[in-house]
């Protein structure tokens, strides 16, 4: 049924996206006494990257040894950007949280050795407690209303969001005391499982009420899939070997950096085949009950993936898989703007991951973690306000796909948007095997299309959020260019073909921001670290 009349509706804390991250600030935010409304572009629970399947999670008993094993096991694959602090904090929410689940949530964890086994999630049945467990807290949902812009009071503090539920054909608009992006980082429509929903939404928001970026370079995450399915269980590949199209060894293709061998093998003949061939019995069983989903298609193919050979495919994940996203600048996880926290893979994860990360065990964390932390900020600074929150007058902060400065553009802006996105983002040797010369021209080109979106893109209501998708996807490869284009050195997943080394001098973060004009800020040098002095 179509309704007609847009809702208009008032909560204390909105939250923007309903995947781990989004539901922990729900859950937070309400049992800090806040009214709280959560808004989903799918179906909260069953959509995004972490409902489709099962994860690992960075859960470390609180031993002083285990913990310092913990975070210092992968400072230098993250080339020393995180921040010690906040990975102790991380690891400390994470503890608490996934103990919650158990108790409370009664997610059922497998016992080993008498003793629940914590480290990994089934992503289906977590999504599935997690919305219940908010509903039963009090949280309003609404499914299929995707946010289409940020509303803000005449101080330039967010107050609220604009959107459009797809299922009944209308607009609604929310005054808030704060709003909580939790809406996953920028896959690029590559077609990775459960990353469809993901296009940087949140990124462009929060760039259009002056938020900045950070960690944008540290976005090069390839995932290996087989090539007849979009299942990107990377960490089963750790006991494969690799093949050239003819059945010989492909060297070097089971190693760290592996997958460069990989992506340069696919771009010279278009074939890279696989097997698991080193995984024990005991492990294959395991590998079976951990992830369900990756051997569906394999079993309906009559492939056995232990003792066949199958062809793979890289797919690109972006800032779902990178660590870029949003600049905090608080604890809290607010950001540089009044009233807007942010959460899970929308914000950056350099302070826990530094230059690299990969699905599950630090994200997973960082996103239950992050959560927590934003929906409780968001709900002081809503009830700091008081009354008052509901009176302010309110205008639409969105641009591009919204307020056009210019005439309407005549074309399909979606279907230009997703040619430029294949041409020059999702290709290995653009965006995975950087250089110089061909980020600058790929730079270049995405900007004149994001000139053609702000000028003349525009669409009817149930149209917007797909063209809003469109600026969030361009926008994020400009912020991830541009970095990437700053750091004239490899670091973590950030790597220059022609500048191979890492640079000491070079040993801190990025800033990047902007919209039309676009900037890049090298944020003051991290503490020296010794290994710094003899890496290369």
């Amino acid at each position: 049924m179509t309704g007609t009349t847009p809702l208009d509706l008032t909560a204390d804390v909105v939250i923007v996206g309903g995947g781990p991250a989004g539901t922990w600030a729900a859950l937070t935010a309400a049992e800090a006494g806040a009214d709280v409304l959560l808004l989903d572009k799918g179906y909260c629970g069953t959509s995004g990257p972490t409902a489709s399947g099962g994860t690992g999670v960075w859960y470390v008993q609180p031993e002083p040894a285990a913990r310092e094993k913990a975070m210092a096991s992968r400072e230098k694959l993250g080339g020393y950007l995180q921040d010690r602090r906040w990975m102790a904090r991380t690891l400390d929410q994470t503890y608490a949280n996934m103990n919650r689940l158990a108790t409370e949530a009664r997610y059922p964890f497998p016992v080993v050795d008498g003793r629940p086994h914590q480290r990994g999630l089934q992503g289906p049945e977590y999504m599935r407690r997690m919305r219940s467990w908010i509903k039963r807290a009090g949280v309003r949902i609404l499914d299929h209303s995707p946010v289409t812009e940020l509303l803000v009071d005449n101080a330039g503090t967010v107050a609220g969001v604009r959107g459009h539920r797809r299922q009944h054909g209308t607009d609604y608009r929310v005054r808030a005391g704060a709003v909580v992006l939790a809406t996953g980082g920028c896959a690029f429509l590559s077609k990775a499982l459960g990353c469809d929903v993901a296009t940087g939404d949140g990124a462009l928001y929060a760039a259009e009420v002056g938020a900045a970026m950070s960690g944008m370079e540290f976005s090069t995450a390839y995932a290996i899939a087989p090539a007849f399915t979009s299942v990107t269980k990377t960490a089963y590949y750790g006991f494969a070997t690799f093949f050239h199209g003819d059945g010989t060894p492909l060297a070097g293709a089971g190693s760290q950096g592996g997958r460069s061998v990989i992506a340069r093998e696919l771009l010279r003949t278009g074939t890279v085949l696989c097997q698991i061939d080193q995984a024990t019995p005991e492990q294959q069983t395991q590998m079976r009950i951990g992830q369900p989903n990756f051997f569906l298609t394999f079993d309906r193919l009559g492939i056995n993936p232990f003792t066949d050979k199958f062809p793979v495919t890289l797919l690109l994940e972006g800032t779902v898989r990178g660590t870029g996203g949003i600049r905090i600048a608080g604890d809290d996880c607010a950001t540089s703007v009044p009233g807007l926290y942010v959460a899970g893979d929308a914000a950056t994860r350099e302070l826990v991951c530094g230059g690299f990360t990969g699905g599950g065990s630090h994200n997973s964390a960082w996103a239950m973690s992050s959560g927590t932390w934003a929906g409780g900020g968001a709900a002081r600074f809503a009830a700091a306000l008081g009354a008052h929150a509901s009176r302010r007058r309110l205008v639409g902060a969105g641009g591009a796909g919204i307020r056009p400065t210019g005439r309407p553009a005549a074309g399909d802006a979606w279907d230009e948007v997703q040619d430029v996105l294949r041409r020059q983002v999702h290709p290995y040797d653009k965006n995975y095997l950087r250089n110089g010369d061909r980020l600058r021209p790929a730079l270049a080109e995405l900007n004149q299309v994001w000139d053609r979106l702000r000028a003349g893109a525009a669409a009817d209501p149930a149209g917007t959020p797909r063209l809003r998708q469109a600026s969030a996807m361009v926008a994020h490869a400009r912020w991830m260019y541009t970095g990437a284009l700053a750091r004239t050195e490899s670091r973590g997943m950030a790597r220059r073909e022609e500048f191979p080394e890492l640079d000491p001098a070079q040993h801190r973060r990025l800033t990047v921001g902007g919209l039309d004009e676009l900037w890049v800020r090298p944020e003051q040098l991290l503490p020296a670290r010794p290994e710094l002095a003899v890496a290369s």
